[in-house]
């Protein structure tokens, strides 16, 4: 049996490597407790809503940022106005000096949902761009980017890029520091 805080004192690392901090900070600034308001558009014009909460902080000896993004937040309750849209999932976030960008790896157990992007600055907008398991192509970022606040935006493509279609926006708000 593994005891639980000798895996959470492995993976959790108290701030960036020391190397590699500045080009880090592109998603350390996140790290802390956050909580959104969520907005799904299905094809159908169909839009659900609700809140929740995410979690970012560093990991693997300070080289990486790990997060955990949860729909509703666990003290929501029942959050009829989502319908089946839920989720509980997290994102490893590796820098990669070789290639100036990141790699981005999303699982979701609970919908057997997963993708694996490349994310890089664009200006004052993070743009994660890959592919999820249907296939389709996937556009996720981060934009209007405070202190105390960021947008984060899920787009999905079917024409490999071409044109893309807003899926999900969250407008997040600081809890804690991380």
């Amino acid at each position: 049996m593994t005891d639980q805080s000798s895996f959470t004192e492995a993976l959790h690392s108290d701030g960036p490597n020391p190397d590699l901090a500045e080009k880090l900070d592109l998603y350390g600034r996140f790290v802390g407790a956050w909580t959104f308001d969520a907005t799904r558009h299905l094809e159908d014009g169909t839009v659900l809503t609700g809140r929740g909460e995410v979690h970012f902080g560093w990991v693997l000896e300070g080289k990486a940022i790990q997060d955990v993004w949860i729909l509703p937040a666990r003290d929501a309750g029942p959050t009829p106005s989502l319908g089946a849209w839920t989720f509980y999932g997290t994102t490893l976030r590796v820098y990669d000096p070789n290639s100036v960008a990141w790699h981005i790896f999303w699982s979701d157990p609970r919908n057997q949902y997963y993708s694996r992007q490349l994310g890089r600055a664009e200006g004052d907008t993070i743009v994660q761009v890959g592919a999820d398991g249907t296939g389709s192509s996937v556009r996720w970022s981060f934009s209007r980017i405070t202190n105390d606040s960021f947008r984060w935006l899920g787009e999905r493509s079917h024409d490999n890029g071409a044109t893309w279609r807003l899926e999900v926006e969250f407008l997040a708000r600081r809890v804690t520091q991380g």
